[in-house]
């Protein structure tokens, strides 16, 4: 009989995501490492160099890989043998390990989850509550483990119950190029088959949770068929040519996680969920002899991977431009942009949407003339710091509020992360406007570009208030210009052909 202590299981809690969220496990730095070494796209191996710096300048500076530090997930296996020594419920220790750390004074987590979430959509402040799942099992210990997933991969997944004579990997195939890159790729698919319709996204959800092996196994070979499908479904959806950041490249997936339970005869349900180029999680064990002890990567872990622009980069001077200097810009362009920056996200732009439509002026001191806004969400700065990480959220979620902005306000750009849907791409076309975007995954990295920070209306919203940056070589490139034209569409379709050349 083992007995776990309250206070060592909520410290270890908390120390787990404080670690999950600037370590990178090994295994993805190295697959990550791999994928940087073999890319050819010029533009999706700029992208995942991006990523590796910012991973190893989060483990050397304690600071978030993403700005997005997820939904706390935790996974718990509970021997039968085991006691507790506490006064309060498990779900109530678990909370309290992640309000200790999102709260941590010297690495603040940024607070993203929404209390009554089908109406007022008020932030809890301290990212409870965590979605917990727990199984009672033998033994005399308690398994834990940690994920911080972010909204953009998690928004990506995808569910269905197939006819039992229907392909898997077809339907996978067919379904990742509808997610776009929102999801942040290149990352990993954790896919669920069998039990019910909740049992099988359980099932993905608890798939990414397992080390990256798929370089093993291709050396080896399947042993099972599960095996056999997740190697089938690498090469299928790396074929599609999708690669970083949805720019066009060899890697898009760095592995397939399948896991199956037992099904009704008339069913198949499969679920998918993707891992993004944040991808964080953390494994232990308590036996009742004190708290988690997390040893922390070694920075020989990291490849010496170092980023700096392409020599063919352009420079934008945001204080200076206009319609003009927009019309300079080239899909796959690369360009490093300097001066003031305005920020905002969903919550921001519906208000100032609603504000347009009711005639009303906008907030004393925001004028979007001839301006930029970045879609960000930044995490709080500590210490000497300007602002913490700051990388883009997706944009498709701004892609209604679009052609109202640029209609109504004088704003002639835009930048955020992944592809921008019909109807913003057609507005940015009519307004000869320009979307740039900024590599997810990178957000320390680009907040180090930022050197001043103000808000300046909204300030209620807390980290979805408008703010002001003021940039300097911040490093962006240009996904839809403004004939309408977008990286997207025409990067992942070069590189399907060209991967299909290369496989003959």
């Amino acid at each position: 009989m083992s007995l776990i202590n309250k206070e060592d299981f909520i410290s270890s809690i908390a120390d787990g995501f404080q670690y999950i969220s600037y370590y990178h496990p090994v295994d993805f730095i190295q697959s990550l490492a791999s994928a940087y070494e073999k890319e050819t796209s010029t533009a999706a191996k700029d992208a995942i160099g991006q990523i590796l710096v910012n991973s190893r300048m989060c483990a050397e500076g304690k600071r978030p890989i993403c700005q997005d530090t997820g939904i706390s997930v935790v996974f718990l296996d509970i021997g039968m043998n085991v006691s507790w020594e506490s006064d309060t419920s498990l779900e109530n220790m678990v909370n309290e390990g992640v309000r200790r750390a999102y709260n941590n004074q010297d690495n603040p987590l940024r607070a993203s989850i929404v209390a009554d979430p089908a109406g007022k959509r008020i932030n809890t402040k301290d990212n409870t509550p965590a979605v917990i799942h727990t199984r009672i099992v033998p033994g005399n210990t308690v398994s834990v483990g940690l994920a911080a997933k972010g909204g953009g991969s998690e928004n990506k997944s995808k569910f269905v119950i197939l006819n039992p004579s229907d392909s898997i990997a077809d339907w996978v195939e067919k379904t990742v190029p509808t997610m776009g890159a929102g999801w942040c790729p290149p990352g990993i698919l954790g896919i669920g088959v069998g039990g019910t319709a909740e049992k099988a996204m359980l099932l993905a959800k608890e798939s990414l949770m397992a080390p990256i092996d798929m370089h093993e196994l291709l050396q080896r070979g399947p042993n099972n068929s599960i095996e056999e499908m997740r190697i089938d479904i690498y090469d299928r959806i790396n074929a599609l040519g999708i690669g970083a950041q949805g720019l066009g490249g060899l890697t898009t997936v760095l592995d397939v996680k399948i896991l199956d339970y037992p099904t009704h005869a008339a069913s198949k349900p499969v679920g998918m969920i993707p891992n993004c180029a944040a991808t964080r999680h953390i494994h232990f064990t308590l036996d009742g002899t004190g708290p988690a002890i997390l040893t922390p990567p070694k920075v020989e872990d990291w490849p010496a991977v170092t980023w700096t622009p392409d020599t063919n980069t352009k420079r934008l001077n945001l204080d200076t431009v206009t319609a003009e200097d927009v019309k300079k810009l080239k899909p796959g362009d690369t360009v490093l942009i300097s001066g003031k920056l305005l920020t905002g996200r969903d919550a921001a732009h519906k208000k100032l949407v609603d504000l347009i439509n009711m005639g009303e002026p906008l907030p004393e001191g925001l004028d979007f003339t001839n301006r930029f806004i970045y879609y960000v969400g930044p995490v709080d700065a500590v210490r000497d710091e300007v602002i913490g990480p700051a990388g883009p959220t997706t944009a498709t979620r701004m892609d209604k509020f679009t052609d109202t902005l640029l209609e109504k306000t004088g704003l002639i750009g835009m930048i955020g992360k992944a592809e921008r849907g019909p109807a913003a791409i057609q507005s940015i076309k009519k307004h000869k406007a320009v979307y740039l975007i900024a590599t997810g995954g990178a957000a320390y990295l680009i907040s180090k570009s930022i050197r001043k920070s103000k808000i300046i209306a909204f300030e209620e919203l807390g980290m979805e208030a408008i703010q002001e940056f003021v940039v300097e070589d911040m490093p962006v490139a240009v996904a839809v210009d403004h004939t309408g034209n977008s990286v997207h569409n025409t990067g992942p379709a070069e590189w399907r052909v060209k991967i299909q050349d290369m496989r003959k």
